[in-house]
């Protein structure tokens, strides 16, 4: 029995031990894929990295030697006379544009300036090749030697390939075929203006390219980075003095004529002119022009030089402006937005002057007028009584009558100045110890003045009292007989001669009254004309409103110049 326990134990142990170690090699045989695997990798990548590094060596080595002959091969019956794919399809030539310059922009020629990197793309299936090189990267000299498209462009008039200090050319060969073909230009391309806006104006200068001699049947253009993207202009490259560049658009269209339909490609910068310039060389010396001229207005009326002057310099002035406003300008035949408003502000200034000439004309029509209208007298003059040292009384009712009964005329205060005159000249001449006439005599005087019959008699000579009167001595009237207007002229001079001669010794001057019959002088026609005063409102309120709906209306409406494609 124990033999028998302790076989089972043996067999037992051996059926453990079969199984553990049928165990391990389900283990062991598991693992192997994993590590075969692993191992594999390794060996692969070991091998890849062998092998790019010999390619490297290998092209190091062979470069030199072999690119000569690739583009030997390349050019070996190679005509580059005809297009690529001459016969069959049409080719098809991807452009782009890179501004590295925009402007100036001349508004007298009409054209523009830019400096532009011009790249051209297409493929010449002819250039396809096999190498280790994926680009050649070739000089100016392989142009000549290979197909290119002849793009001109159709607005331009003179356009400059840059070849300092080599032609400024790119040329690349791809291996696929595929050629980019890059040059540095410098066109100058016509801009048509429509200045009617001028000077807040826009415009849209375009540039348009396209083949010289293959039709669209042929050749046709596309944009290589599509409508939105294959221009560019950076912001540094538009710095315009006159216009800001506000963006530009991209088109294209198909071009008719006798040798076929032609495809062109047009780019459209748009430009919008800046006004800080023209605001102060033209609009606002226009403005104070205008201005100075109104002030005219202000002035006296019989200040004719003074207004003159303003009138003619103001006009002047608006003349010098309007001259040099043009040389800037093209000679258009139709009148800008700048035109007018010069032409409006002349005509303001042109009324101001002649609306004084009209103040001027009324002014002296008026005075004319004024002098042709008969004298209107009231009936007796008053006049102011002076009082002198007393007197008889006969005497003063003496004098009070002839003051009282002076003619209609003035005659009276015409003959009291004459004498005041000549007892001036005669001052030196009078003294304090004069004696006056006898009573008989100033009243004989006094009646012969109011239309007596009394008379000086024939033969008398002057008496000593009437030679120092205020009139020189009168010639003999012996033999003769006076006229009645010089007995009362004598009789009024020996009447009045001791009151003129006692003003003269006290300094005094006769108070007198103007005389009614007197003609309206100049000054009674001074002061501020009608037609002024209206001027003065209706000018500046008439340029105001001006100002107020041609600035209204010219910078709120849309003066950017249309796109016609």
């Amino acid at each position: 029995m124990a033999q028998d326990v302790s076989k089972c134990h043996v067999k037992k142990l051996k059926v453990w031990h079969l199984k553990m170690g049928s165990a391990k090699k389900e283990t062991v045989s598991a693992m192997c894929p994993t590590y075969m695997l692993i191992l594999i990798y390794f060996l692969c990548l070991t091998a890849c990295v062998k092998t790019i590094a010999g390619q490297i060596k290998k092209d190091e080595r062979i470069y030199p030697e072999n690119f000569t002959r690739i583009l030997d091969r390349l050019l070996d019956g190679y005509d580059n006379r005809l297009r690529p794919g001459f016969g069959g399809s049409v080719t098809e030539v991807k452009t782009d544009i890179y501004v590295t310059s925009f402007g100036p922009v001349s508004d007298v020629e009409m054209e523009y300036t830019m400096d532009v990197f011009f790249r051209q793309t297409w493929v010449d299936r002819r250039l396809r090749y096999e190498g280790p090189i994926e680009i050649l990267r070739l000089n100016n000299l392989m142009v000549t030697k290979v197909w290119t498209p002849d793009t001109f462009f159709r607005n331009g008039k003179r356009s400059v390939a840059h070849n300092m200090t080599a032609p400024n050319r790119l040329f690349r060969i791809m291996k696929n075929g595929t050629i980019l073909y890059t040059m540095r230009l410098t066109i100058n391309a016509g801009c048509p203006m429509k200045l009617v806006d001028f000077p807040m104006d826009g415009h849209a200068c375009p540039l348009k390219f396209g083949s010289y001699a293959y039709p669209k049947t042929e050749m046709i253009y596309t944009w290589t980075k599509g409508p939105q993207h294959s221009v560019e202009v950076p912001p540094e490259s538009s710095s315009l003095v006159q216009y800001d560049l506000i963006g530009h658009t991209v088109s294209s269209e198909t071009v008719t004529s006798i040798t076929g339909e032609y495809v062109v490609m047009t780019v459209h910068f748009h430009l919008k002119r800046k006004m800080g310039y023209f605001m102060i060389q033209t609009y606002i010396p226009c403005i104070m022009t205008v201005i100075l001229s109104q002030v005219s207005f202000w002035i006296n009326k019989e200040s004719v030089p003074a207004r003159t002057v303003f009138g003619i310099t103001t006009v002047l002035t608006m003349t010098t402006l309007s001259i040099s406003a043009r040389h800037s300008l093209p000679k258009v035949s139709y009148a800008t937005a700048m035109d007018w408003f010069i032409a409006v502000c002349f005509a303001f200034v042109f009324s101001a002057l002649i609306e004084f000439a009209a103040v001027n004309y009324f002014t002296h029509a008026q005075m004319e007028r004024d002098k042709r209208k008969p004298a209107r007298c009231p009936p007796a003059p008053q006049t102011t009584p002076v009082k002198t040292q007393p007197a008889t009384p006969n005497k003063d009712k003496d004098t009070e009558e002839v003051l009282q009964n002076a003619d209609t005329n003035g005659n009276l205060r015409k003959r009291m100045n004459y004498m005041s005159q000549q007892t001036d000249w005669h001052r030196g001449n009078i003294t304090t110890g004069v004696t006056r006439q006898p009573q008989a005599s100033q009243s004989s005087s006094v009646t012969g003045l109011n239309g007596s019959s009394s008379s000086p008699k024939p033969g008398c000579q002057p008496s000593a009292a009437s030679s120092v009167s205020a009139s020189p001595p009168a010639p003999s009237c012996s033999g003769q007989r006076g006229s009645p207007s010089r007995k009362s002229s004598s009789s009024l001079q020996t009447l009045l001669a001791p009151r003129l001669q006692h003003y003269q010794l006290t300094g005094k001057k006769m108070e007198t009254q103007p005389s009614p019959c007197s003609q309206p002088s100049a000054a009674g026609t001074g002061g501020t004309s009608k037609i002024d005063k209206y001027a003065r409102i209706l000018f500046p309120v008439s340029f105001g409103a001006f100002n107020m709906v041609y600035w209204v209306v010219y910078l709120s409406r849309d003066t950017m110049q249309e796109t016609h494609v």
